[in-house]
């Protein structure tokens, strides 16, 4: 038995839609700009490039929703709901079909950001991690297994405090899902446990503390919070 100066931390896990059974979660992988429509509101070109990732850690998740603290050092907090894919085998330099089936689960997922720090990162040439990667910047909803065929097609929003912000469609992703595990396969060797954040629809915003979010994917669990 190995020796520590303190106690591990607890690993972090996700809930499975209709299981007793929890994903344990290796790390979190993250793509920008995946839809034309929110490259565009970013400022940027929606061409077909090759994907590009960040990266959140592990603890960053809020699995469940719930209550989600509004973070340190921002006055812009934005809202990018988007589809999670689960990874249940590894492997590296793969095409999408070999791809697709490293998949085990998917999951509504927010990815929050501290737009004004991310701002500030990009006009400085620097790295994005403070703007992307903070606590409780992560919030999920339940996974759903891939062994219950659900395929990533259908409507994809948000809404806050019952009002609509994003609105869009798994269809208008720049980058299939298996595309996008593909390419990160290229540039990580991926294991199970590890989570892929597949990109948001345009309409991102800001949200306050005490604001109620609904992020929904036809057929996958919905995800609600409150920001606190």
């Amino acid at each position: 038995m190995t020796d520590y100066i303190f106690s591990p931390p607890e690993r972090v896990s996700l809930p499975i839609n209709g299981s007793d059974a929890r994903f344990p979660v290796r790390r979190i992988l993250c793509v920008g700009q995946n839809y034309a429509g929110h490259a565009r509101e970013m400022g940027a070109d929606p061409s077909r490039r090759p994907p590009f990732f960040f990266s959140k850690p592990a603890d960053a998740l809020v699995p469940g929703g719930g209550e989600v603290p509004y973070p340190s050092v921002t006055r812009d907090l934005h809202h990018e709901v988007e589809l999670v894919v689960a990874i249940g085998h590894g492997g590296s330099q793969l095409d999408a079909l070999s791809a697709e089936r490293l998949i085990a689960g998917w999951a509504v997922g927010v990815d929050l950001t501290r737009r004004d720090l991310q701002a500030e990162a990009k006009a400085a040439g620097r790295p994005w991690d403070a703007a992307k990667g903070f606590d409780f910047s992560a919030p999920i909803a339940p996974l759903i297994q891939s062994e219950t065929h659900w395929r990533p097609a259908g409507a994809v929003s948000l809404a806050v405090n019952g009002a609509v912000r994003q609105a869009g469609n798994l269809a208008d992703m720049i980058w299939s899902p298996a595309e996008v595990v593909a390419q990160a396969s290229t540039l990580w060797r991926l294991a199970p446990g590890d989570l892929i954040f597949t990109g948001t629809p345009e309409g991102v915003g800001p949200l306050v503390r005490g604001d109620h979010v609904r992020a929904e994917i036809d057929g996958l669990p919905p995800l609600e919070f409150t920001m606190v």
